[in-house]
């Protein structure tokens, strides 16, 4: 289970985005979250993954706060380029996950030969499969979404999403999908929980 409890949080001196807000996740299911841009979604999803941290209230993933080291939840961005090295060869990338396997590259549809390029020399959707298969470590057990699939073409979108689903669903890693796409959220959730105003 993951539980935001009591959360408050700004950016600065602008007003709460988040004020007194409650959620709670259950991290065997595939769960959207759904609202319109500048609701908050992204804000949420870095909460979430322990990057930002709240004015007030707690986040507890089991019960637990986050630990120190190679974090069991997992965010994964819109543009996978800003999340990425660019000096740095694929391969490379790939290390900073914790212990790849070859399922993992296979189900996400990453070719031998891209692993020697930079990321100059990818496409972005051949970037975000590295992406994704970086966030599947060893030790992941939950993975955050955040409209990862929003700049890409239909064929793409399926495949990527395929491949993560086929991957989770082996391992029983719970997901959160944000997006604002509601059919995307209707297609591959459990159930959907929708922002249909400012937190």
């Amino acid at each position: 289970m993951l539980e935001l409890k009591n959360i408050t949080f700004r950016y600065l001196k602008d007003k709460p985005i988040f004020e007194d807000f409650n959620l709670k996740l259950d991290t065997d299911k595939i769960i959207g979250l759904c609202g319109p841009s500048g609701f908050g979604k992204s804000t949420l999803a870095k909460l979430i993954a322990g990057y930002i941290k709240p004015l007030k209230g707690e986040i507890l993933y089991n019960g637990k706060s986050f630990e120190k080291g190679y974090q069991k939840i997992q965010l994964i961005y819109q543009h996978p380029e800003l999340a990425i090295d660019p000096l740095w060869h694929m391969h490379e990338v790939l290390s900073e996950g914790n212990e790849i396997s070859q399922r993992v590259l296979k189900n996400m549809g990453i070719k031998e030969e891209w692993r020697e390029r930079f990321p100059k020399e990818l496409s972005g959707g051949e970037l975000q499969r590295h992406s994704i298969a970086r966030a599947l470590g060893k030790g992941t057990e939950y993975i955050i979404c955040d409209e990862i699939t929003t700049m890409l073409d239909p064929i793409s979108q399926a495949s990527l999403w395929h491949g993560l689903i086929k991957e989770i669903k082996k391992r029983n890693i719970g997901l959160l999908v944000i997006t604002h796409n509601l059919y995307l959220a209707e297609k591959i959730c459990d159930s959907i929980i929708k922002l249909d105003k400012p937190c």
